[in-house]
């Protein structure tokens, strides 16, 4: 079963935490199924960029990206070249490092 080393994160996660998940899970059910609470605004359709997570260690593992998940992350904050939602990415047999980052584009909780 693949591992998710999650960093440190001073809300979600502030030691950082090892958890497992089964092959065919999404990182974000994976963080939620686990007591780390992510912030998913759509419930996980792809329709916002609030479980935005950077993959640092075994990016490749991930199912690719569609077109859609692309096209939102283009409005994620802090994007960077291994930047998925979590939402979106799919955990294969490779254990994987993500760090989250330090802030998201969430109208709701801005109050907008």
């Amino acid at each position: 079963m693949p591992v998710i080393k999650i960093l440190p994160h001073p809300e979600y996660c502030p030691e950082g935490d090892r958890i497992e998940a089964p092959r065919g899970t999404s990182i974000c059910e994976a963080l939620l199924e686990n007591g780390i609470a992510i912030e998913h605004a759509c419930e996980m359709s792809c329709a916002c960029t609030t479980c935005h997570v950077i993959v640092r260690e075994g990016l490749a593992s991930l199912n690719e990206q569609e077109e859609e998940e692309e096209d939102m992350l283009d409005r994620a904050w802090g994007l960077e070249p291994q930047s998925r939602l979590s939402c979106q990415a799919i955990l294969a047999d490779t254990d994987v490092t993500i760090e989250i980052p330090k802030y998201s584009i969430n109208h709701a909780k801005e109050n907008h």
